[in-house]
């Protein structure tokens, strides 16, 4: 579906993976998905995306994620590369598998259908490569982030993990968190709050910065 937007419902499919055939919105069941994809097997930039995902699994697990990685390559090719993946992590990980699937998309069906592909990157045969997608979906099933890198550059999966730490801060409730926030430290009352329902809403208080302008429009309270 190209042109998915935040908050439209992220479709759902079925494909074959790593861990076999899966509905994508039953594989997600109740949690947070990411859905991330890779140009190509054995491909090095991809291979230490994944490796860092692997890493980092059971952060994401411990907050309710299920990840789940795409390439256009075959299944077999996915297992096969995945013992790269592994020893590329060498004992860092203490993992035997990959803690996530690998959904396969030889036909690039999904990557088409996703808006996937890297008009500027091409394949041995002249044929596009999927980009650097990373789709953050709700409980609601509804897309609440898209990133989208080209194929030559890796992503960073501490900051992927930090943007879940306030999507699901801010999920349902009404606060913001600023430029480089990270867990623990204040976040913003967004200016649809007036005076009184902030002042009633977070008993820490509520503060605003001073500006040139006179503005109170910089309102900060403790992280909920």
């Amino acid at each position: 579906m190209p042109g998915l937007l935040l908050g439209d419902v992220f479709p759902d499919f079925e494909a074959e993976t790593t861990v076999g055939k899966i509905k994508f919105h039953e594989f997600l069941g109740d949690s947070w998905g990411i859905l991330f994809s890779h140009p190509r097997d054995y491909t090095p930039v991809c291979t230490t995306e994944l490796g860092r995902a692997a890493r980092m699994c059971s952060e994401f697990s411990k907050r309710h994620v299920k990840m789940i990685a795409l390439s256009i390559d075959s299944v077999e090719d996915h297992h096969g590369w995945s013992t790269d993946i592994l020893a590329y992590n060498c004992e860092e990980s203490g993992c035997t598998s990959l803690p996530f699937p690998i959904i396969a998309d030889s036909k690039r069906d999904l990557a088409v259908a996703l808006g996937m592909l890297d008009p500027d990157e091409k394949d041995k045969d002249g044929m596009p490569l999927t980009a650097r997608c990373v789709f953050i979906i709700g409980p609601d099933k509804r897309l609440k982030l898209s990133l989208l890198y080209p194929a030559t550059t890796g992503r960073n999966f501490d900051e992927i993990l930090r943007v879940v730490d306030s999507l699901q801060l801010t999920f349902d409730r009404r606060v913001a968190t600023p430029a480089d926030w990270k867990p623990g430290e204040c976040v913003m009352v967004p200016p649809n709050l007036s005076e009184e329902e902030a002042a009633a809403m977070f008993p820490a208080g509520v503060y605003s910065k001073d500006l040139p302008s006179g503005r109170k429009y910089l309102r900060y309270t403790l992280q909920p």
